[in-house]
C-alpha cells in the first residue's frame, strides 16, 4: 500500500498544495514552521479521520478561511482508494471512500494503515496514563475492529455512570439499581478490551525490545509492562466497594480506563532515568514496532511517517536508524529535516527511490533535481 497523490486546501498553513509521490522515499526540506509537519498530519488524517497533534477539527482550518479540503488517492492491494476529507466551520465533517461518505467514521479506521513518529511522541513518556491507553486502542483498532466498537460502548457507559455519580450526592434504592445495571456492563466490555490490550502488549514488547537494542547498539535494557485493574482481582467487586469513594470523587475510579504501561529503561522509570537520546530512541523502537506489528496482521506495510527523528539522536543511533528504514520491510516512507544535506545521505544510504519536496511557508514544489 502507499500513497500515490495528495491534494490539499486551506489545511492549517498550507492553503493549496498537490503532490504525487514515490512508492519508496519522500522528503519534506524547509525550515521550522514553514509547513512539513503540516504536510504529514494531512496524510494522517486520511487515514485516521483526525489531525494527530490538534483533536478540534475547526482550529485545523486555515484561520483565514471558512473551510478545509484534503484528498489522496491511494495504492491498496493493487486497486485504487480514493480518500475525500472536507470541513466547514460549523458544520459536519464529510468524510468519504471512493465518492461514498461513511455512516460511522469507525468505519474507515484500520484501512489504510499508517505509523506516525514525531517529537509529539514524548508525551507517551511524561504525561498521564491516558496518553499511553489512546496509543495503545489507536494500534488495536487499526486491526481490530470488534475491539473499537466495544471500547466507544465502554466509554458511553462510564459516561453514564459517571454522569450518575455527579448528578447524586447521596445513595438510594434507584441509584443502586442503575449503577447494578453500568457496573455490569463496565466489567463485561472491560474483560475483552483488557484481554485484547494484553495480547498486543505479549506481542508487541518482543519485537520493541529487538528495535531498541539495534538503535542502541544493545548497550540498555527496556521493557514495557501493562498494569489493569482487571490482573489485581474482580473488578465487579471493586466498582460495588467503592461505589461510596466514586460518589464522593464524582467519577468512576476503577476500571479499564485506569490501565497504564511503565516505560521501563534498566529496569527503572524512562521518564526519570533516560536522556533525551534514550527516550527519542525507546520511542521510535515502540513506532518500529508497532510498524511491525500492524504489518503482520495486514499482510503489508503501513505508510511510515518520520518526523524529525533525527534530532537529539548522536550520529551511532542515527546510522542504525537509516540502517532499519532501509530494509525492504520498510515501503514508503515520508520524512522531514531543515536540513536537505542530511536527508540526501540518508536517502542514498538506503538506496531506496526517492523525490524531494521543498516547502516554504506553507507552499510545496518538487524538486525535480533529485538529490
Amino acid at each position: 500500500m502507499y500513497l500515490k497523490h495528495l491534494n490539499i486546501l486551506n489545511y492549517k498553513n498550507i492553503l493549496q498544495a498537490e503532490t504525487a509521490f514515490c512508492d519508496g522515499i519522500n522528503c519534506f526540506v524547509g525550515a521550522n514552521g514553514a509547513g512539513k509537519t503540516n504536510l504529514l498530519d494531512a496524510i494522517y488524517y486520511l487515514s485516521f479521520c483526525k489531525s494527530y497533534f490538534n483533536s478540534i477539527d475547526s482550529q485545523n482550518i486555515n484561520h483565514s478561511e471558512d473551510f478545509f479540503v484534503i484528498q489522496g488517492a491511494f495504492e491498496r492491494n493493487e486497486h485504487e482508494e480514493q480518500i475525500y476529507v472536507a470541513l466547514k466551520r460549523n458544520q459536519k465533517k464529510q468524510f468519504k471512500r471512493n465518492k461514498k461518505e461513511y455512516g460511522k467514521l469507525s468505519e474507515h479506521i484500520g484501512l489504510l494503515p499508517l505509523v506516525m513518529i514525531s517529537p509529539s511522541d514524548e508525551r507517551l513518556i511524561l504525561e498521564g496514563s491516558d496518553q499511553r491507553r489512546k496509543y495503545v486502542d489507536s494500534v488495536v483498532s487499526q486491526y481490530n475492529k470488534p475491539y473499537l466498537d466495544r471500547l466507544i460502548r465502554y466509554n458511553r457507559a462510564l459516561m453514564q455512570r459517571n454522569a450518575l455519580l455527579k448528578k447524586n450526592d447521596h445513595f438510594s434504592q434507584g441509584l443502586t439499581a442503575q449503577l447494578d445495571v453500568w457496573d455490569e456492563q463496565l466489567v463485561r466490555l472491560g474483560e475483552d478490551i483488557f484481554f485484547q490490550r494484553t495480547r498486543f502488549i505479549e506481542q508487541l514488547v518482543p519485537v520493541f525490545r529487538e528495535f531498541y537494542q539495534h538503535i542502541s547498539g544493545g548497550h540498555e535494557a527496556v521493557d514495557i509492562l501493562y498494569t489493569s485493574n482487571f490482573q489485581k482481582g474482580e473488578v465487579l467487586n471493586m466498582l460495588r466497594e467503592n461505589r461510596e469513594r466514586d460518589l464522593i470523587l464524582g467519577y468512576t475510579s476503577r476500571g479499564i480506563h485506569k490501565d497504564d504501561l511503565q516505560l521501563l529503561l534498566n529496569g527503572q522509570p524512562v521518564k526519570k532515568e533516560g536522556s533525551q537520546g534514550q527516550k527519542k530512541s525507546f520511542l521510535i523502537a515502540l513506532k518500529l514496532a508497532q510498524y511491525e506489528f500492524l504489518s503482520r496482521h495486514n499482510g503489508f506495510g503501513p505508510i511510515l511517517l518520520l518526523d524529525d527523528v533525527f534530532d537529539k539522536l548522536d550520529s551511532d543511533r542515527g546510522n542504525r536508524l537509516i540502517q532499519l528504514v532501509a530494509e525492504s520491510r520498510f515501503r514508503q516512507i515520508f520524512i522531514t529535516d531543515t536540513q536537505k544535506e542530511r536527508l540526501t545521505e540518508i536517502v542514498r544510504e538506503t538506496g531506496k527511490e526517492s523525490r524531494f519536496f521543498k516547502v516554504v511557508e506553507g507552499t510545496v514544489k518538487r524538486n525535480k533535481d533529485g538529490i
